[in-house]
């Protein structure tokens, strides 16, 4: 399974972006889906993930409120709804995906995920 971010871009502080991951060939259901982020110097963290079913979610404090995670499983795709962007957001956003057992499983940890793919590039100006 191949992952591709897209939807990053340049935009001023309080703006919002949509970026959405496309996977290479459809896996159903049956993984959960995570986005996460690595500015310059900085390790990869965690931002968001998302469980098989797609009714449980997972968010990073300093994004709790502002960012969405969301799937459209009938497109095997899996998005994220970034509002009220902060300087403080900027980085490559890259989206992972885990084959889970458990429909419920929400993974935080990028070590544990399976697949990933390219990230796409996030700069907020303040």
């Amino acid at each position: 399974v191949q992952l591709q971010a897209s939807g990053g871009g340049l935009v001023q502080a309080g703006a919002s972006l949509r970026l959405s991951c496309a996977a290479s060939r459809r896996t159903g259901n049956m993984n959960s889906m995570g986005w996460f982020r690595q500015a310059p110097g900085k390790e990869r963290e965690f931002v968001a993930a998302v469980s098989r079913n797609g009714f449980n979610t997972r968010y990073a404090d300093s994004v709790k409120g502002r960012f969405t995670i969301s799937r459209d499983k009938s497109k095997n795709t899996v998005a994220l709804q970034m509002d009220s962007l902060k300087s403080e957001d900027t980085a490559v956003y890259y989206c992972e995906s885990n084959y889970e057992r458990r429909m419920e499983t929400v993974r935080v940890n990028p070590n544990e995920y399976q697949y990933w793919g390219q990230g796409t590039q996030v700069t907020v100006s303040s």
